[in-house]
C-alpha cells in the first residue's frame, strides 16, 4: 500500500508539475547497457551491410560554355538599316548556361548516353523511362554561382564508365550545338540563310518573268534600258528604209540598180533586226517595267543577304566550338558511396535514440499502472480489445 500510494503521488506530481530531468535520468541509467550495447550493435550491423553494397564512384568534369559575342553581333545588325528590326529578337537570350543545362538533360541527350552505355542493362530497367529516371538520379549538372563553369557529376558502380559518361555529356552538348541555333550568330545565320533561300526563289521566278517579256540570259548581263533603245533605234531604221523602197518603187522597176541596192540594205537591215528582236523585248510597255523593277529589287536583296548570311557564318565559326573543356572527368581512385563511417555513426545514434524512447515510455507505463483508476482504464481496454488481464 505503502508503495501505491507513492506511486499515486509520484504521478500526480508528474502531473502537476511535469517529468524533471532527475525523472528522465534515473530509467535511462537504470537501461544503460541496453542503450550502450544496442546502439553499437546496430551501428556494427549497419556497417556490415555496407559491406555488402556495391561502392559508387562519381565522376565530374567542368567546362566552360561558348561566350556569345554581343559586340560582333551589334556590328552585323547595325550594318542592315532598316532591316535590323527583323533580327532584333535573335539577341535576346538572358542565360546562355542555362540553355546549356537543359540541353544535356534533355530526352535526346539521355536517350543518346543510355543507347550507347547499355544502361537499360545496367540499371536493370524494362522501360526507357524507367532508365531514364534512373540516369537523371545518377548525373548532377550545375552552375557555379561565382565562375559560371558547368560540371557535370556522374555517379555509377564502374569507375571506367562514370568518366566515359561525364566526359560523353560534353560531347553531346557539342554535336547539339551545333545543329541548334543558340549563339546570337547561329541564329543570324539560320535567319539569312531562310532569307537567302526564299529570295533566292524570288529572283528566278523574276528573271523567268522578264526573259518571257522577251529578253534572253545574254540581254540581261548588259543594262536592260540600254538594250530597249537600241531596238528602238534598229525598228525605225527598218521602217525608214522600207518607206525609202516603196517610194523608190513608185518611179524605178524593181530591176533597177537603186531599188536592189535599197532591198540589200533593207535585207541587211531586217537581220539585224531579227537579232536584236532575240535579246530585245518587242515593246517597252508598263508591263516589262514593272518586271524590270521587281527583278532589280530582288538582285538587290539576294546580294544584300548574301553578305549578311557570309558575315554571320564567320561569326559563328569563331564562336561555335568555344566549349573548352577545364577539367576532364578521371576515373575516379577512391569510391564516394557508401560512407561507412557515417553510416555507422547514423545507426547508433538513430538506435540510441529509439531505445531512449521505449525506456522512457516503458517506465511512464509502469507508473501509469501503479494507479487504480489508471489500471481499471488499462484492465478496461484490454478486455475491450480481447486480451486477458
Amino acid at each position: 500500500m505503502a508503495n501505491e500510494s507513492m506511486a499515486r503521488e509520484d504521478a500526480e506530481l508528474d502531473d502537476d508539475e511535469g517529468l524533471s530531468l532527475l525523472d528522465l535520468a534515473i530509467p535511462l541509467a537504470e537501461h544503460w547497457k541496453l542503450l550502450v550495447i544496442g546502439p553499437l550493435l546496430a551501428g556494427l550491423v549497419a556497417l556490415g551491410i555496407t559491406y555488402l553494397i556495391a561502392p559508387t564512384f562519381t565522376a565530374r568534369t567542368v567546362f566552360l560554355p561558348p561566350q556569345q559575342q554581343q559586340s560582333a553581333a551589334a556590328s552585323a545588325l547595325s550594318s542592315l538599316g532598316a532591316l535590323s528590326g527583323l533580327v532584333g529578337a535573335a539577341a535576346n537570350i538572358k542565360s546562355p548556361a542555362d540553355q546549356y543545362v537543359a540541353l544535356m538533360q534533355s530526352a535526346t541527350v539521355s536517350d543518346r548516353i543510355i543507347d550507347r552505355f547499355g544502361l537499360m542493362k545496367v540499371y536493370d530497367d524494362k522501360y526507357r523511362f524507367e532508365a531514364r529516371k534512373d540516369l537523371a538520379k545518377n548525373v548532377q549538372i550545375s552552375i557555379g554561382k561565382k565562375d559560371g563553369l558547368i560540371s557535370v557529376e556522374v555517379d555509377d558502380h564502374s569507375p571506367q564508365r562514370a568518366a566515359d559518361m561525364a566526359n560523353r555529356y560534353v560531347d553531346e552538348l557539342r554535336d547539339m550545338t551545333s545543329h541548334l541555333a543558340l549563339t546570337e550568330a547561329q541564329q543570324r545565320r539560320v535567319f539569312f540563310e531562310a532569307q537567302l533561300r526564299q529570295t533566292r526563289d524570288r529572283l528566278t521566278q523574276a528573271q523567268q518573268a522578264l526573259q518571257a517579256s522577251g529578253f534572253n540570259p545574254g540581254a540581261l548581263k548588259a543594262e536592260p534600258k540600254a538594250a530597249a533603245d537600241s531596238y528602238a533605234r534598229m525598228r525605225a531604221e527598218v521602217t525608214a528604209a522600207e518607206v525609202r523602197l516603196q517610194t523608190m518603187r513608185r518611179s524605178l522597176a524593181d530591176t533597177s540598180p537603186e531599188v536592189q541596192q535599197q532591198l540589200a540594205q533593207l535585207d541587211a537591215l531586217r537581220a539585224q533586226l531579227g537579232k536584236v528582236e532575240a535579246t530585245t523585248p518587242s515593246d517597252g510597255g508598263p508591263d516589262y517595267i514593272s518586271k524590270y523593277r521587281q527583278f532589280k529589287y530582288e538582285e538587290t536583296l539576294f546580294d544584300l543577304f548574301s553578305r549578311q548570311y557570309e558575315m554571320a557564318k564567320l561569326d559563328e565559326s569563331r564562336e561555335g566550338a568555344l566549349i573548352q573543356v577545364v577539367d576532364a572527368a578521371m576515373p575516379p581512385e577512391h569510391k564516394s558511396k557508401p560512407k561507412r563511417a557515417l553510416v555507422a555513426l547514423g545507426s547508433i545514434l538513430g538506435s540510441f535514440l529509439v531505445l531512449a524512447v521505449f525506456v522512457l515510455i516503458q517506465q511512464r507505463w509502469r507508473l501509469a499502472r501503479a494507479i487504480p483508476e489508471t489500471a481499471e482504464k488499462i484492465a478496461q481496454l484490454r478486455a475491450a480489445i480481447g486480451r486477458p488481464r
